[in-house]
């Protein structure tokens, strides 16, 4: 079920391993747009919960992501607020699941030290491609091409969500190198209400439905 809240009425309850999704108008989210056939183009994943910060002193929460924006291209953490101030396009809020916090927070020690090892890597414009056309995966030539093996060296946005997730135990068997943004969307890891932070109101199709067990692995 989807909800409009703004930023400031749902930050309390924000926790690490929550994903944010967003949908914009860039070159790279364009393209995901066409491949995807999903208004979700990026993706990143909450890092702190608002007792690691300071409300009233309007210091945000910070979300790890892997981007390409102006001069910075990578693994990074962003200020969460100044996101949602700046962003061009939809920003949505994915709680996870009571189910899933119970397995993240069994998990997160692993998860942090894992993200605080990503951080800095470089960006992976040429697994994002790939991860986008699915069509020829299974093609016993052409799938050398578009087909992603595994690879943590560096990261697109969401197979740096889906590796997190899987470190953290929430996710099982998944490639994150084939996870496109709209795919962590659709894992049913999350609540059923997720929330509308900005832009104009679109549901996430397909939204929470998706098994994420051995997903974007060939048979």
């Amino acid at each position: 079920m989807l909800q409009r809240k703004s930023y400031r009425q749902v930050r309390e309850y924000m926790q690490p391993g929550d994903v944010i999704a967003f949908g914009g108008q860039s070159i790279f989210s364009r393209w995901a747009k066409f491949t995807t056939g999903s208004g979700v183009t990026h993706v990143a994943i909450v890092m702190e919960n608002h007792q690691d910060t300071h409300p009233k002193d309007n210091v945000s929460l910070k979300v790890m992501e892997s981007a390409w924006f102006r001069r910075k291209r990578g693994v990074m953490k962003n200020c969460l607020h100044k996101k949602v101030r700046t962003y061009k396009g939809n920003m949505w809020w994915l709680p996870l699941s009571a189910a899933s916090r119970a397995i993240f927070e069994q998990n997160q020690e692993a998860f942090f030290e894992f993200m605080q090892k990503q951080d800095g890597k470089p960006y992976d414009i040429q697994q994002l491609f790939g991860a986008a056309i699915d069509v020829t995966d299974q093609h016993p030539i052409l799938s050398r091409l578009t087909y992603n093996q595994e690879n943590y060296n560096r990261w697109f946005c969401s197979e740096l969500v889906a590796a997190a997730l899987k470190t953290a135990g929430v996710v099982d068997g998944v490639n994150a190198s084939e996870t496109t943004p709209i795919d962590v969307c659709r894992f049913d890891i999350f609540e059923n209400r997720y929330v509308q932070l900005k832009g104009k109101d679109k549901m996430i199709k397909g939204f929470n439905t998706q098994s994420a067990d051995n997903w974007g692995q060939i048979a």
